[in-house]
């Protein structure tokens, strides 16, 4: 029986010359992926493998589920939320990979993670957290981005890795600089890597992308430029179909650009860039292609992002950021253990270490807390905090269900 290392040894060595007779002279290979922290552990799985794992695996990555994308308050069960938007781009874009010969890892890893970041209420949400407080703080005012956001979660916030004033993923540098460079509200006709970065060029990138206005960074690899392009790709037709579903506009009315359907728009696309980007050191469309599809974003912002008929409690919904925000505020200052932001963040991060909340101001131990709840735990954490509830039981039937005594009940509820 072979000992572990030399299984280790074949097995990656397999994967090193699989990569090598498959890909692209302009892909990258898993064997270039840079960690911040050395590991010691077996490392049988090609990097950017790992990091769709440890991405899928994390506790951000399961808040997804109930993150909506552009249909919030919504009864309706069709629409996309934002674990179906992830998906969707991760699919395209590793279709488009296998055709241009990326690695299709890379592209996996980047597009699993890219929108962790976003807060609740979507790009709304994002907006009252940095124009009503992020940019309003005493001391180190800053522009509240969820592609930062997404970074802090993977770099900072968990993960086995110990790093000063949290725990990190330790994910490589090639997925961290997709997810920072994705914007996709942003298209390109054509996108070059940058591939000269390094980890101090990374973090001056987040530096420069916290001040107000939008930079453009251009990713270090061209499997980040891909999902890149393809972030608008997947939401384009999709979220027409959703505006369709709900009744927010009619099929009658979508300009016939790119076909009229989802699946017609995303295959020509797809097929565009495909053609466009072969053999090439760049991801592009054709002109003809990049036209239509900024007239039918444009169309999208009219009658769907912007349509006054969604965006009808958005007042509500900043008021109740801000509320929250300071009452959670007032919690992390007066250490009051009881408190959702303890239980349900400080203690998960931190666990009993101490480091997290020791290391972090008070301000954006709330900004991560909030910026990570999905749509209806940040509704009910608002209510918890400032609406009464019923008790469901009396004290006898608790005292009966629990096996704890009336005494011990009442000092719980203390």
């Amino acid at each position: 029986m072979q000992s572990l290392s030399t299984f280790e040894t074949e097995v990656v060595a397999q994967f090193v010359d699989r990569e090598r007779l498959i890909l692209s002279e302009y892909a990258t290979p898993s064997k270039d992926g840079m960690r911040r922290y050395e590991e010691q552990h077996p490392n049988i799985r090609p990097s950017f493998s790992r990091d769709a794992d440890r991405i899928l695996h994390s506790f951000a990555f399961t808040r997804y589920i109930d993150k909506t994308q552009v249909f919030y308050l919504s009864e309706n069960d069709v629409i996309t939320h934002r674990v179906i938007h992830v998906q969707l781009v991760s699919k395209i874009a590793r279709l488009i990979a296998r055709a241009l010969k990326l690695n299709e890892d890379l592209v996996e890893a980047i597009a699993l993670g890219h929108d962790i970041g976003h807060t609740p209420f979507g790009h709304d949400g994002e907006k009252y957290i940095s124009n009503e407080i992020t940019e309003k703080l005493s001391d180190n005012p800053f522009f509240f981005r969820h592609s930062i956001q997404s970074i802090r979660f993977m770099d900072k916030l968990e993960g086995p890795y110990k790093v000063p004033g949290g725990k990190s993923l330790n994910l490589t540098l090639q997925v961290l600089d997709g997810i920072l460079c994705h914007d996709g509200e942003d298209p390109k006709l054509s996108l070059r890597p940058d591939r000269t970065k390094t980890w101090n060029d990374f973090d001056k990138d987040i530096e420069n992308k916290m001040g107000k206005n939008e930079l453009f960074i251009r990713p270090m690899t061209l499997e980040g430029c891909l999902v890149r392009v393809v972030d608008v790709i997947a939401y384009l037709g999709r979220d027409i179909e959703d505006a369709i579903a709900v009744g927010l506009i009619n099929k009658e009315s979508i300009p016939e650009l790119l076909g009229d359907s989802n699946r017609d728009i995303v295959n020509n696309l797809a097929m565009d860039i495909i053609m466009n980007s072969r053999d090439k050191d760049e991801i592009s469309y054709s002109e003809e292609a990049f036209e239509k599809l900024i007239k039918l974003l444009k169309f999208n912002y009219e009658n769907i992002y912007n349509n006054p008929l969604i965006k009808a409690q958005k007042e509500k919904i900043k008021d109740i950021f801000c509320i929250v925000y300071d009452k959670l505020l007032s919690h992390i200052k007066n250490n009051e253990k009881d408190s959702p932001i303890f239980l349900d963040h400080v203690n998960l991060i931190d666990k009993n270490d101490g480091c997290y909340l020791q290391s972090n101001p008070p301000e954006i131990i709330v900004i991560d807390y909030i910026s990570g709840m999905t749509d209806d735990y940040f509704i009910n954490i608002f209510n918890e905090l400032f609406l009464p509830t019923k008790l469901p039981f009396n004290f006898r039937q608790l005292s009966r269900i629990t096996g704890l005594s009336k005494e011990r009940l009442l000092e719980l509820c203390r």
